[in-house]
């Protein structure tokens, strides 16, 4: 059985015992957090699709851990301008473990 969801403006496809990395929560970690907008089911033998969402459906999981990614850096430059920026970036993340997808 599987689901997706869609949380931080992008989709999952899980399935139960999956653990997934997606944009950071408000929550804190050992905490259950249920997702709303499933947007499709498929139990092997039947797929309910919605439109946009499927009723009464849901994904239950916990949330493991709270960290950021990997640094990005950025660098621009200006040729024969003596002019450059060197920026960084780490990205928040949840990682969450699927525990029950209802549907």
């Amino acid at each position: 059985m599987y689901a997706i969801i869609k949380t931080g403006g992008k989709q999952y496809k899980v399935e139960e015992n999956d653990s997934i990395f997606i944009e950071k929560l408000d929550v804190k970690e050992g905490d259950a957090v249920t997702f709303d907008d499933v947007i499709l089911v498929s139990d092997g033998d039947s797929v309910k699709v919605g439109d946009p969402v499927v009723k009464g459906a849901s994904v239950t999981g916990k949330v493991e851990k709270q960290g950021k990614d990997k640094k990005v850096v950025t660098y621009k430059y200006k040729p024969k301008k003596h002019s450059h920026t060197k920026t960084g970036h780490r990205q928040p993340y949840t990682k969450v473990l699927i525990d029950s997808i209802k549907g």
